[in-house]
């Protein structure tokens, strides 16, 4: 099943959407808004996929789907947490600045909470202050989004309580993120508002491709038009959603809505670093990584972090070249 919210109010518009995401049909009165749905989601759910199934088989028709009408799927959330699920990632950061990562980075994941009030709708606009030194940069991932998870369950159990996958732009600015983590407090000015994909699905949607906590898929990011990376969101990720979902349920429970990330989607290449799509890589799902090679290789990096005007867009293909969840198709300008 397919879902998505279309701009209205605080909350959006709940609509259940088309496997080729061409039609969609409203959920009321099954449910206004996906939250509403996610709180009954046992009650819920056989209604909603009865509506899916018949959109499917064209016993309803639907109207047109346009995803550039939508809000991100929660347009606000409980709660954001998102991980650091592919080690290679944070490896390259620490080796660019001569610094190795701790033997319990491969064991213990990391996780930020980031600001739920205020998500950018999928083709929303990144605006910035005038000051392109904040090192504006995207970073395309995968999230799931959770029923109510209890305090300390177990990796093992955790999977059964993800309700949804998506995908998601964890906007950072990377020029204020050394002064916040020096204060050791962790991230705030450096994180801005995100950009989730205009649709999530149910894992089942995802057949095959869904399996081990992992989505086995290439994540495409396009940066001003040409293809800047493709790597794969189940390769080289330490952590799966299990494992995550179960980090950030330590030592608290999780309530029903709450969307966890899995970071930044990267790939090694024949066990060394990654290489750009023009060098016969996967690329990159952020600029961070590309300038952290560069550092490495060649002592400084040479790419720029977004001005304003550069675009970005992220989205998924299944086996067929079919997109899954929309795209998100974002353009940075200033405040």
């Amino acid at each position: 099943m397919k879902l998505a919210s279309l701009k209205k109010d605080r909350d959006g518009s709940l609509v259940v959407v088309s496997n080729d995401l061409t039609r969609m049909i409203s959920s009321a009165p099954i449910a206004e808004t996906l939250q509403d749905a996610l709180d009954n989601w046992e009650r819920l759910f056989p209604d909603l996929r009865n509506l899916y199934q018949s959109l499917e088989s064209g016993a309803v028709s639907g109207e047109p789907f346009d995803e550039s009408q939508c809000s991100s799927p929660l347009p606000r959330a409980y709660q954001w947490a998102d991980g650091s699920a592919y080690v290679n990632h944070v490896e390259l950061v620490r080796k660019a600045r001569g610094a190795e990562i701790p033997e319990s980075f491969w064991t213990d994941p990391l996780m930020y909470q980031g600001g739920s009030d205020s998500f950018l709708d999928p083709h929303a606009a990144i605006v910035m202050p005038a000051d392109e030194e904040l090192g504006i940069d995207f970073e395309a991932e995968v999230a799931v989004i959770i029923d109510d998870v209890p305090m300390a369950v177990s990796a093992g159990e955790a999977l059964q309580y993800i309700r949804l996958v998506m995908l998601v732009n964890d906007v950072s600015l990377r020029g204020l993120i050394p002064g916040e983590l020096a204060k050791g407090f962790g991230f705030f000015q450096s994180k801005p508002s995100s950009a989730f994909s205009p649709v999530c699905v149910t894992p089942d949607v995802l057949g095959d491709a869904w399996r081990d906590g992992k989505l086995h898929l290439p994540l495409r990011s396009i940066y001003n038009g040409e293809v800047f990376g493709t790597p794969d969101a189940g390769v080289d990720m330490t952590f799966n959603f299990a494992e995550l979902i179960a980090h950030a349920a330590k030592s608290r429970p999780l309530a029903t809505g709450c969307i966890i990330g899995s970071g930044t989607v990267s790939n090694k290449l024949d066990n060394g670093w990654g290489r750009p799509v023009a060098q016969g890589g996967v690329g990159y799902s952020c600029i961070a990584e590309l300038r952290m090679i560069e550092t490495i290789e060649q002592g400084t990096a040479k790419t720029n972090f977004m001005k304003f005007g550069d675009t970005i867009r992220i989205e998924m293909l299944d086996q067929d070249d079919n997109s899954i969840f929309g795209a998100i198709d974002q353009r940075v300008e200033r405040l």
